[in-house]
């Protein structure tokens, strides 16, 4: 659990790096072209920031009501701007693999409980991701189906 922990201080120390990181990505990836057109970068660098900055609270407390709500809101945010659901569910990759790349590269491993402490890590970051592009996407379903029931067929403006 210390390995962990450690981990999860490291990631949230290094949010606003890795945030930017991910940010030049999405800005260089010939994959999120809606991303480009769409979202500002530095709203994209803001929520990736929060993330990765409030990680550990997922990791260590398990919060799924929380994660939920927060990935209802990226996704419907997202069909509102018109970013197509495969690439929300890239730039949501995009953020695992930039961490993974990161702890890749950050951590030292001198005994084999450290070993285990990180593919613990490993295991609990895949299931936050998972329930990420989950939730993502039924918040976006959720907001592209209450605008065909209002008949507007186009993303609405409320907050």
């Amino acid at each position: 659990m210390m390995m962990l922990y450690r981990l999860v201080r490291l990631i949230e120390t290094h949010s606003q790096a890795l945030a930017t990181c991910l940010r030049d990505q999405v800005e260089n990836s010939d994959l999120t072209p809606g991303f480009r057109k769409h979202v500002p970068p530095e709203e994209l660098k803001e929520r990736v920031f929060e993330i990765y900055h409030h990680l550990g609270e997922w990791l260590m407390g398990k919060d799924e009501f929380h994660l939920e709500q927060r990935y209802l809101q990226i996704g419907a945010r997202r069909a509102k701007q018109r970013v197509p659901p495969s690439e929300v569910i890239w730039v949501i990759v995009l953020t695992k693999e930039n961490l993974w790349e990161f702890i890749k590269k950050e951590s030292v491993l001198e005994r084999p409980v450290e070993v285990f402490g990180e593919l613990e890590m490993l295991q609990l970051l895949e299931q936050f991701f998972d329930r990420a592009i989950y939730y993502a996407s039924v918040g976006y379903e959720l907001e592209v189906t209450d605008q065909s029931l209002k008949g507007t067929g186009a993303p609405s403006e409320r907050k």
